[in-house]
């Protein structure tokens, strides 16, 4: 039985990431995406529009993932400070990891390294997505302070822009080739950083 579009569509998004993620928006040539996402250039160009058309539904395939992974840590947690500990813990994983998928926020700051001002639409992207990301941490701030987790004066827009910048710095100091150990002990210091705002 064939697959569906929507299905190729997709596998092909995820080959994308991978692809990206791997080798970069500019290293990555149509023959790489030819060959990875195994389609012909006409088909490509049918489907995607061109090359930052397809690596922009693919940032916004990782971030849709990205979320849904925050989402099932937060669901699963014993409270709402230790759904976000947990959720900053898994920033541990090096972005070179031989996983088949790039780690939390590997490709987002990736690309907000590599990408220069001549490509303003896809900066642009990822500005928003990590805006997103910022927004999901200061609701999360707000229900934990809502539930008496968090001391009433703590100031959550503040605090989820601190916390998205550890982020980001984890995730551009996982590019080194530095041991794992190293970045699980820097993941559990930046978790440790709401225990300071905790209701005592």
């Amino acid at each position: 039985m064939a697959r569906t579009a929507s299905f190729d569509r997709q596998v092909a998004l995820d080959s994308a990431v991978e692809l990206f993620w791997s080798r970069g928006y500019y290293a990555t040539s149509m023959k790489h995406i030819e060959k990875a996402l195994d389609m012909r250039p006409g088909s490509l160009y049918a489907t995607f529009g061109s090359k930052s058309g397809l690596f922009a539904e693919a940032l916004d395939a990782y971030a849709s993932r990205s979320s849904d992974d925050f989402k099932q840590i937060s669901d699963n947690a014993e409270s709402v400070v230790d759904g976000l500990q947990r959720y900053l813990r898994s920033f541990a994983q090096p972005c070179n990891d031989d996983a088949r998928m790039p780690a939390q926020a590997c490709m987002l700051i990736k690309t907000l390294l590599e990408v220069n001002a001549e490509d303003a639409a896809l900066r642009a992207q990822v500005d928003a997505i990590l805006a997103n990301v910022e927004k999901r941490l200061c609701q999360a701030l707000e229900r934990a302070k809502v539930m008496g987790e968090l001391r009433a004066e703590v100031d959550c827009p503040r605090l989820a822009r601190l916390l998205q910048t550890q982020i980001i710095g984890l995730r551009s100091f996982s590019e080194r080739n530095v041991p794992s150990d190293q970045l699980t002990a820097l993941a559990d210091d930046m978790a440790a950083i709401l225990d300071a705002y905790r209701v005592r």
